[in-house]
C-alpha cells in the first residue's frame, strides 16, 4: 500500500511540477505576448489541487497503520473529497487546454497553440499526468475501501 500511494503522490507532483513550469513568450507584430499558467485560473486550480493533495498524502503516510477504526473512516472520507477536488481541477484544465488549441468560432475566440506552442506543450503533458494521478488514486481509493472493515 506504502508504494502504491507513494506513486500516486509522484504523479501528482510532477503534474503540479509541469503545469507550473508552463510558460511560453512570443514576439507578435512587434509586441511580447507572454502565455502563463497563472493568467488562467483553472490551470492555478490544477496546480493548487495537485499539490494540495500530495502535501495531505505525504501525511497520511505518516499516520501509523494502527489508527483507530474511526480515524481509518475519516482519513478515507477525505480521500474521497480530495479525488473529488482532484478531478475538477483536471476537468477545468481539461477544458481551458481544448480551448487554447481549438479556440472557439462561436465565441469569436482564437487557438494560442499555433503562437505559443511550448506553452501548450506542457500544459498537456501537465495533464497526461494529472490523468495518470487520478487513475493512480482511484485504484488506490478502490484498495482502501476494499480493506477497510467497515463494521466494528
Amino acid at each position: 500500500m506504502f508504494s502504491a500511494k507513494a506513486r500516486w503522490i509522484g504523479a501528482a507532483a510532477v503534474a503540479a511540477v509541469l503545469m507550473a513550469m508552463s510558460h511560453d513568450e512570443v514576439i507578435v507584430y512587434g509586441m511580447e505576448v507572454q502565455a502563463k499558467f497563472r493568467y488562467t485560473p483553472s490551470l492555478v486550480f490544477f496546480v493548487a489541487a495537485n499539490a494540495a493533495v500530495s502535501a495531505c498524502s505525504l501525511v497520511v503516510l505518516l499516520v501509523p497503520s494502527s489508527t483507530s477504526k474511526l480515524a481509518a473512516r475519516l482519513l478515507l472520507m477525505a480521500d474521497v473529497v480530495l479525488g473529488m477536488v482532484l478531478a475538477g481541477a483536471f476537468a477545468a484544465a481539461g477544458a481551458m487546454a481544448e480551448l487554447g488549441k481549438n479556440g472557439n468560432s462561436h465565441a469569436g475566440w482564437i487557438a494560442i497553440c499555433v503562437q505559443v506552442p511550448l506553452f501548450c506543450d506542457r500544459v498537456r503533458s501537465a495533464l497526461v499526468a494529472g490523468s495518470a494521478t487520478i487513475v493512480l488514486y482511484y485504484l488506490m481509493l478502490m484498495y482502501s475501501i476494499y480493506t477497510l472493515p467497515m463494521f466494528p
